[in-house]
This record gives C-alpha cells, sequence and structure tokens, in this order.
C-alpha cells in the first residue's frame, strides 16, 4: 500500500470514532463525518484565484436546489462542469467539497458547479437523482446567462455522487434532456447488491456496514431486491448504448473495487469510450485523504487531462488535447 496514504488513512481513523457503528445508523455517520473536514485533516490545499458563487436554482414544481459556481478571473473558455459530492447517500455537503471544487476548476481552466442534493434517509430516491438532473438541465437553460455551450456540460463525482451522475447521466439519455459531453466517475457507489467481502480489509474507510446504512436509507426495504431502478444503482443498467465518453477510476482497497470495474467494462461492450484506471493499494477517498502522494497527483492529473480533452475547443473548434 501506498506508505504516504497508509499513514494519512491512519491519521483520519484516529479523528473518529473508534467503536463500529451498527447498519442503520445514519445519525451517527453523519455526525461522524461533520465532527471533522477531511479536506481540512489531509492538508489539501485551495488554490489561489478561484472564487465561488452562491447559485439558487428552481428545479421541477418550483423546487429549491442550492448550488455554487467556481471560475477563475482568467476562465474564458464556454465549457462547464456540474459536480456532485459523495457521502454513501446520505452524508456530505458543499462546504466539503470546497477545496475538490476549486482545484477542478483551477486545473482544468473550467467552470464547476457544485450541487447540494437533498439527502437520504429524509429524502430518499429519487430525490437526489430529481435534484441533480434538474440542475443539469437548469445550466443548460440558462447556459447564455453563464456563458457556457449547452453541448460542453459535462458532469462528474466521487463515491455516492458518482453513482449519483451515472444515474442522472441514463436518465438524462432516456428523457430526451441535455446530452453531456462527458462523465467523471471517481470509485462512483453503483450497486445496492454489493456483498460483504470474505475477508474485510481493515483499511476499508467505506464498510460493508457502511454501504448496507446507505442504501437501506436510499432505497427502504427495495435495496438488494429486484425492483431498484437503473437511476438509483446504474450497474442494474441493461442498456448503455448511446452514453457520453466516461471516465472511471477504482481502487483495489475499496468495496466498489468489482462494480466499478464491471460497469467500465460494460459501457465499452456497449461503445462508449472509456477510459478506466485501477488505482492499485489506495482505498476508497485516498485522493482527499492523501493529496500529495504521488498517485493522488497522478489521479488528479489524469482527470483534468480527460475533462480538458472532451471539453476544451481550439480555434477550428476541434476538441484539445
Amino acid at each position: 500500500m501506498n506508505l504516504q496514504v497508509l499513514i494519512s488513512a491512519l491519521r483520519l481513523s484516529r479523528s473518529r470514532p473508534l467503536e463500529r457503528l451498527p447498519v442503520g445508523d445514519w445519525q451517527g455517520r453523519r455526525v461522524a463525518a461533520d465532527s471533522i473536514n477531511v479536506e481540512d485533516l489531509a492538508g489539501m490545499p485551495k488554490p489561489d484565484g478561484v472564487r465561488a458563487v452562491p447559485i439558487n436554482m428552481i428545479g421541477t414544481a418550483g423546487r429549491r436546489i442550492p448550488a455554487r459556481i467556481y471560475r477563475t478571473p482568467s476562465a474564458s473558455d464556454r465549457a462547464c462542469i456540474v459536480y456532485v459530492h459523495g457521502g454513501g447517500m446520505i452524508m456530505g455537503s458543499l462546504d466539503g467539497y470546497d477545496r475538490r471544487c476549486s482545484t477542478y476548476a483551477a486545473q482544468t481552466g473550467v467552470p464547476v458547479i457544485a450541487v447540494d442534493y437533498r439527502l437520504a434517509p429524509e429524502h430518499p430516491y429519487p430525490a437526489a437523482v430529481d435534484d441533480v438532473t434538474d440542475a443539469v438541465t437548469w445550466v443548460a437553460s440558462h447556459a447564455e446567462e453563464f456563458g457556457i455551450d449547452p453541448d460542453r456540460i459535462a458532469i462528474a463525482g466521487d463515491s455516492a455522487g458518482g453513482g449519483i451522475a451515472a444515474g442522472v447521466t441514463l436518465r438524462l439519455r432516456d428523457e430526451g434532456g441535455p446530452r453531456l459531453a462527458c462523465q467523471v466517475l471517481v470509485y462512483p457507489m453503483l450497486d445496492d447488491r454489493t456483498p460483504a467481502p470474505v475477508r474485510p480489509s481493515r483499511m476499508l474507510t467505506w464498510t460493508a456496514e457502511d454501504n448496507a446504512t446507505g442504501w437501506g436509507c436510499l432505497l427502504g426495504e427495495a435495496a438488494g431486491g429486484p425492483d431498484v431502478p437503473a437511476y438509483a444503482a446504474p450497474a442494474r443498467a441493461t442498456d448503455l448504448h448511446g452514453l457520453p465518453a466516461a471516465f472511471i477510476e477504482g481502487c483495489t482497497l475499496d468495496l466498489f473495487m468489482a462494480e466499478d470495474e464491471a460497469y467500465a467494462h460494460r459501457l465499452a461492450q456497449a461503445g462508449v469510450e472509456v477510459v478506466w484506471r485501477v488505482r492499485k493499494g489506495v482505498p476508497h477517498g485516498y485522493d482527499v485523504i492523501a493529496p500529495a502522494s504521488w498517485i493522488a497527483r497522478r489521479a488528479w492529473r489524469e482527470r483534468f487531462e480527460f475533462l480538458r480533452q472532451h471539453l476544451l475547443v481550439d480555434a477550428s473548434g476541434r476538441g484539445a488535447a
């Protein structure tokens, strides 16, 4: 395992309650997550010169969707990244992802719009997917106002946010919504049927108990059964044709590794352009736990390159490498 990641993961574990929370205790998990700021603890730097401005989006039936746009003063390109934060469907916030979204904006030169979707169990499926679908649609319909080309909108997310992003991408295709330029799914949470590992690793930063809690809060008694829709758990999708180019990464010390790899391969089999990256010897969240590690720096660089390739254009209107 990467030594920097190991040391940082141990440091993070000491900052959290030592006892294992039982399945279903979403309140305890949310309190534990809210008690620390992982970006602060890990010393993740915030880029200079990125300005964050609140946006009040209006979704279906007049529902307000809080969001922020991150932009550098030099950003002149008309592309946009809609970012969906992680948190196991039950946690997470705009504040907790402030530095990550700032980093995407600074390193790609593309404005980032972060969406604060509703959390389970107070708001079970389809609330989060509804909110992010509405957010993408709102961004496309207000593109001129923000100087955005509606044909150059990407969606990105990590963990639960990656799963929601994948579900929204499927739904937009099926419902004839805005066509996304690409999708970036970082160790995404895709399958409510994920089994507990036979030999659980002590380095799992998201455990089988956490996973059962998150999916149970999102789906209730339907979790793991035959009637879960693909927009909630994209691993269940039977038709992956016609989706935008995808960058997907999985970690070998992550509960989601098998489902992420399977989804990437199925996308490729359906004719979708896929970049699949395996991060060896690191757990879920390694890139934020140890942002200065070589493996995290490489991962961030590869994500930025993929986004620039699919969003930026040169003077001839062709995608920039």
